[in-house]
């Protein structure tokens, strides 16, 4: 099928349904791939690496229109629209875009795929964005909130806002939000190790987060063994 293209009609947006369904791997491995994600949304099991050559292509074009087809049938069509809202330049329009994309998704992949354009220039806009996410009531939402923040975290200048951000988590119940803020504190470890050090003395990540976070760490090849060592006496028992 012809995937970039200067404007994309209902008729296109069908035949582009169909298309996919040729791609699947099959209802064994939709199956596997609905427990991985664990997702209520019907899985075709399209290779990944297929997904992103198909989102290159669509990109080559007219994407907008393709995204005003409103194409959320199943994971592969929510995972398609994901990455091409990321590639909408305007920061306005994306997070029209994006809040709609935030009502849809239902699962951890949906929030993990997504690859801001974050610039200099547009940082503050996306901190903003993250704050609004990570204060909703839906559990997916908040983690994309976080996705946002792993792209900050080089940026002395809002560092300690992270840590801000992370600490007012400490009464979070879900098993989603509280596992993508152990993976940010392991990503603030190994790029802002004396910053990350100074705020564990003070930190308020409940337990289950601080532990998880030490033992990301530990897994890491980018922390040495000195400081998986060290680590292990901020874990709570």
């Amino acid at each position: 099928m012809e995937l970039t293209r200067n404007q994309w009609t209902e008729a296109d947006g069908i035949e582009f349904q169909k298309y996919l369904l040729t791609l699947s791997k099959g209802p064994d491995k939709a199956a596997w791939e609905k427990r991985i994600v664990n997702t209520e949304m019907p899985c075709i099991a399209v290779d990944a690496k297929i997904v992103g050559n198909i989102v290159r292509e669509i990109f080559k074009g007219n994407f907008m229109e393709f995204l005003d087809l409103n194409l959320w049938d199943n994971f592969t069509n929510t995972s398609i629209n994901g990455s091409l809202i990321c590639k909408i330049k305007d920061f306005d329009l994306m997070t029209k875009y994006l809040m709609a994309y935030a009502e849809k998704i239902d699962n951890w992949a949906s929030c993990d795929l997504l690859k801001f354009n974050i610039k200099e220039s547009n940082k503050e806009h996306y901190f903003s964005l993250s704050q609004e996410l990570m204060s909703s009531r839906k559990t997916f939402v908040r983690r994309m909130g976080f996705t946002i923040l792993f792209k900050l975290v080089d940026d002395d200048s809002y560092i300690d806002r992270i840590f801000s951000a992370m600490n007012s988590f400490e009464n979070e119940e879900e098993y989603y939000v509280n596992m993508v803020n152990a993976w940010l504190f392991a990503e603030c470890f190994t790029k802002q190790r004396e910053k990350t050090l100074e705020y564990l003395k003070t930190h308020k990540l409940n337990k289950f987060t601080i532990n998880k976070g030490v033992q990301k760490c530990r897994d890491s090849f980018r922390i040495s063994p000195e400081d998986k060592e060290m680590l292990l006496r901020f874990k709570k028992k």
